[in-house]
């Protein structure tokens, strides 16, 4: 069955199609046959193993590091150190295993979305049946508040809409009509004869055959799709991944090669194997993993406080690098609150101000201000859209929310702005349906009964004789009803959605012997009204935001390409009228697709499979795509994505599970700042790795250098040790929260596949790790010389200074590390009060080794006098003392006051 095109059938041959009977529905013995065959549940894959997810957390290379530096501190007694990197191995495996458990459960948010009863007509009789149980060939019932339980062929409708927003994305319910039969490649937004599983009816009734049931249905596609979606590592994860692994062959190497020439030159084996372990762990920063997490949990916290709330971690720094946004319309870049823009008459053409449910707004004409209540006829359209009406406005937490159909919602809403609140009675009602597209209700007002029409414009205006004009009725000349058609084509090619008015007098008890066509002639036509879901205050200035920081901005929506065309318009997606549809796509190349993609910018007309064909090949051409979404058709594009974005408002939970960040207020601008963050983020992680490897490498390039020399070792093992403590601790942390630079949003967003050490990072590490490593070897050598020359034992102070160098170069080296591009004095030197606290923590520490008595005899250390002290910082603080004159020279003398004034 799942061969049919249902759509393209008539009832009948459906009927046929499906073995089927609509008089008394299917019969039991068929029933259960059938159940042998089809079933009607969503398959969410393999079950779950929490055992495996959390051993899976160890596999990674920078943890396989730090149980290395475990044990290797285990075995030289730092026992401190081997809990410590214990217990940051641990907090990590937790973490990303709660992160991973919660997606994996997106795809059992699926079934919640299933209706668990359905009402069926089977051996005659009319049953309720729990969903799971239905087959094809079942005849169901469907009315207004019911969820869709199947994919059903409609046999019958009546005034029938359904909400597919979930699956669609069209902000607006779908009219349905039995009869319609729809062409092979039709949409699925304009599958008109069709009901979907997990949809809503919002209004009117159906009878329909279910055709397709279980992982056959539109949403079983989609948790298809949602199962064979691979997780990809993050940015991040890759480099920290590569790290890991260069880390470990650099280590093993260098201390191998340590340890070896050591013994060659006559070193004891025990020493020498004690030194290679401390350089060994002197090399592995194993806060880097700790820093890393505490780095992003913090900048989690900055972006709950803006609305973003992040269930992923490394997806904050994903954020960083992406280069293509593709956003949902509704919701995102627009409010998902239809409003009413423009009001038409015969002789004028007012604006109204104001945007979504907010009950606030000016009525303008000519650049004035209006009293709309003031002008008979606009009174007159104010009724009718108060009045012919089933929708209520109410006022909630956060604003105002519109219970019923949105676009009543927003007539509502225009009404209210005017100050007409209280509804008539309704006397009589003549519902709207699909094909009358229109609604009638009769009214009393101050003695006077009068029939109050609205609906589409075309199946009003024949039926209109009369028109207002200067404030006078008179006859509808045809040159008038073709001046409001074309009005109506010009708003169309705006996207505004057209609603037309009309009404009539009604003579006290005439009215109640007519039928409702009879009723609904010799009308007087008021006038029309505009309405759009428009876009949010911010959406402008976000788009531009995007496109300076060279992150392409893509629209991918279910509504209507005219809608799609002028949002996109409006808020500076695309200068251009093009817009690619979920049709073109099918007959697109990869190659081609992505062409288009990135040139016009815009999609529209799109089924959940185009969506995820979009990301992938926006993704095999390397790019790092961010993908919105509130819908369950937005799912498997969202869990395909570098990151996920779902809303928080508007999304279901499936999105929710399947994304890495949730928008709390639905906005675009959010993303924005989110990328902000995410670019912020990864500056700072870029900071603390240049920090701490160029400081480790200076701590083994100094047992290096002073072997190949033939020297003394310059440090015991404990002292290695020690450094490590003081300088890889609080510093570093200190130097993941560094305010972010600015200009952040104007440069391009990286490569994907862009190295950590890009942009000669791992030039400067190497360089600066051998600068650390020889003004060390120089102050050992001056304090061993000097003290042989004075008959002392010159080992210890030769220790102690080269000890406190390599401590203080690099707590000096720390500010360096602060900006890739400015001065730590352009920055301000004291903005980060937290690193000079750690800093200044960090000294207090060696000072205690240096001259605390209990302490020196665990070093080995000696007192410093003054003339060694102005060696040590003079050597460890040269470069930040260089970089101070310059900045002092070319903003005193050069006479440029404004410069480096952050």
């Amino acid at each position: 069955m799942t061969e049919k095109l249902w759509w393209q059938l008539s009832i009948a041959e459906s009927v046929t199609a499906v073995g089927s009977n609509i008089e008394g529905g299917l019969p039991s013995k068929e029933v259960q046959e059938r159940q042998t065959r089809f079933n009607n549940s969503l398959d969410s894959g393999k079950q779950i193993q929490p055992l495996v997810l959390l051993l899976n957390q160890f596999t990674d290379t920078m943890v396989l590091v730090l149980l290395g530096a475990t044990v290797i501190s285990g075995l030289v007694g730092a026992m401190g150190d081997a809990l410590t990197i214990m217990a940051i191995v641990i907090l990590n495996a937790v973490l990303g295993f709660i992160q991973e458990y919660r997606a994996e459960k997106s795809l059992d948010e699926i079934k919640k979305l299933v209706s668990p009863h359905a009402v069926v007509l089977r051996d005659g009789k009319t049953i309720k049946i729990p969903s799971q149980e239905l087959v094809p060939g079942d005849l169901v019932f469907l009315e207004a508040g019911d969820k869709v339980p199947a994919d059903l062929r409609l046999i019958s409708s009546s005034g029938l809409e359904i909400d597919e927003s979930a699956l669609t994305g069209e902000s607006v319910p779908v009219e349905k009509n039995a009869e319609d039969i729809c062409l092979a490649d039709t949409l699925l937004a304009e599958k008109s004869n069709m009901a979907f599983l997990g949809t809503s009816v919002t209004r009117g009734r159906g009878r329909a055959l279910v055709v397709e049931t279980g992982m056959n249905t539109v949403m079983g596609q989609i948790a298809g799709m949602m199962k064979e979606t691979e997780k990809n590592m993050t940015p991040l994860q890759v480099r920290l991944d590569q790290l890991g692994k260069i880390l470990i062959a650099i280590c093993l190497l260098v201390c191998a090669l340590v340890a070896l020439l050591g013994i060659w030159r006559g070193e004891s084996i025990l020493t020498m194997f004690m030194a290679g372990i401390s350089l060994a762990v002197a090399a592995i920063p194993e806060g880097l993993p700790a820093i890393v997490t505490v780095v992003l949990a913090l900048g989690v916290q900055r972006m709950a406080k803006h609305n973003a709330i992040v269930r992923k971690l490394p997806a904050v720094e994903t954020l960083g690098c992406t280069t293509v946004i593709c956003s949902d319309k509704t919701g995102t870049l627009t409010r998902n609150q239809m409003t009413v823009r423009k009001l038409a008459v015969m002789d004028k053409t007012v604006e109204i101000e104001g945007d979504g449910y907010e009950p606030r707004g000016k009525f303008t004409w000519a650049g004035r201000s209006i009293q709309a209540l003031n002008d008979k006829n606009l009174k007159m359209i104010l009724n009718i859209a108060l009045n012919c009406n089933q929708s209520a406005l109410r006022q909630e937490k956060n604003g105002y929310g519109v219970q019923g159909d949105p676009t009543e919602g927003a007539l509502l809403v225009m009404a209210a702005k005017a100050g007409l609140k209280n509804k008539l009675e309704i006397l009589r009602e003549i519902p709207f349906d699909s094909e009358r597209k229109r609604m009638s209700v009769v009214v009393q007002e101050q003695g006077q009964y009068y029939l109050l029409v609205k609906g589409a414009l075309d199946y009003i205006i024949p039926y209109c004789s009369r028109v207002v004009k200067n404030d006078t009725v008179k006859t509808l000349e045809n040159t008038e009803k073709q001046a409001f058609i074309n009005m109506q084509e010009a708003w169309a090619s705006d996207a505004l959605r057209v609603l037309g008015f009309a009404y009539k007098p009604l003579i006290q008890d005439n009215w109640k012997k007519k039928n409702d066509l009879e009723l609904e002639t010799d009308l007087i036509l008021a006038g029309i009204c505009g309405m759009i879901d428009p876009p949010r205050p911010g959406a402008l200035r976000s788009v531009k935001k995007c496109q300076r920081a060279g992150i392409v901005p893509v629209m991918i929506t279910g509504d209507h390409p005219l809608t799609a065309s002028a949002i996109a318009r409006e808020i500076g997606i695309s200068k251009e009228n093009r817009v690619i549809s979920g049709g073109e796509i099918d007959h697109l190349t990869d190659s081609e697709l992505y062409k288009r993609v990135l040139q016009d910018r815009v999609v529209a007309r799109v089924s959940p499979q185009h969506k995820n064909r979009i990301v992938n090949v926006l993704k095999a051409h390397q790019q790092v795509v961010a993908m919105t979404g509130d819908g369950v058709n937005d799912a498997p594009a969202i869990k395909t994505a570098d990151i996920g974005i779902a809303m928080g408002i508007s999304g279901t939970q499936v999105t929710k599970e399947s994304a890495g960040m949730i928008l709390t207020d639905d906005d675009f601008s959010t993303i924005v700042r989110a990328i902000y963050e995410g670019r912020a983020i990864y500056d700072n992680i870029r900071k603390f790795i240049r920090y701490l490897l160029g400081g480790n490498i200076g701590e083994v390039l100094v047992m290096f250098l002073a072997t190949l020399m033939g020297t003394p070792l310059p440090m015991l093992p404990i002292q290695i040790l020690w450094v490590n403590l003081v300088t890889d601790g609080l510093p570093a942390m200190a130097l993941g929260i560094e305010p972010p630079e600015p200009g952040i949003m104007n440069r391009p967003p990286r490569p994907k596949n862009e190295s950590i050490f890009a942009r000669g990072l791992g030039w400067i590490i190497l360089s600066r790790g051998t600068y650390i490593a020889m003004i060390s070897l120089a102050t050992f050598l001056i304090g061993y010389y000097w003290s042989h020359q004075h008959g002392m034992d010159g080992l210890d102070l030769g220790r102690t200074m080269a000890f406190t160098t390599l401590v203080f170069a690099q707590l000096f080296y720390v500010f360096e590390c602060r900006s890739e591009q400015y001065s730590p004095f352009e920055l301000g030197f004291f903005k980060n009060k937290f690193l000079i606290g750690a800093v200044l923590i960090s000294i207090i520490m060696q000072l205690f080794v240096i001259y605390l008595p209990t302490l020196q005899n665990v070093f080995a250390t000696v007192p410093l006098e003054g003339w060694q002290w102005a060696i040590i910082l003079l050597a460890s603080g040269f470069r930040i003392i260089l970089r101070f004159i310059l900045y002092t020279w070319q903003r005193f003398f050069v006479f440029n006051r404004g410069y480096a004034k952050i």
